[in-house]
């Protein structure tokens, strides 16, 4: 099953990003890209709820993003970077449907598969001060 919902969170990564750098309908890009590589109906459900519960909570996203990585403007992150902190940061602080952990794991490794040579280790980093605030240490 974690194989399925990687698959549904590079779906969702992929419709974010083309929104992000060339304007597209971030669901049809989802439903597109579903179509091509087609997901079992819970995991399209969950790249869906992960693509919209991302667009609806993007400016509660990027403060948090600013909160835990002020010397980042949110804005001069890479798009890869900024996108999987929002999806991450959504799925931990919002959406609730997986263990912290699980949430904090997908995005490294989006980030290793996706992002520069050092991505992982920010969103590691910046997911590991959300983590600390969300468990209250």
């Amino acid at each position: 099953m974690t194989g399925v919902r990687r698959k549904a969170r590079i779906i969702a990564l992929q419709a974010l990003y083309e929104f992000d750098c060339a304007g597209h309908d971030p669901v049809s890009s989802a439903a597109r890209l579903i179509g091509e590589k087609p997901l079992p109906e819970d995991a399209a459900l969950f790249a869906h709820e992960l693509v919209n519960g991302v667009l609806e909570n993007r400016e509660e996203l990027d403060a948090q993003i600013r909160r835990f990585a002020p010397s980042f403007p949110v804005e001069q992150l890479s798009l890869v970077d900024r996108t999987v902190l929002r999806m991450a940061i959504y799925e931990i602080m919002i959406g609730g449907k997986v263990p912290l952990k699980v949430a904090i794991n997908e995005a490294v490794e989006l980030a290793k598969t996706f992002g520069h040579e050092s991505s992982s280790k920010f969103v590691n980093g910046v997911l590991g001060s959300v983590s600390a605030m969300v468990l209250g240490s």
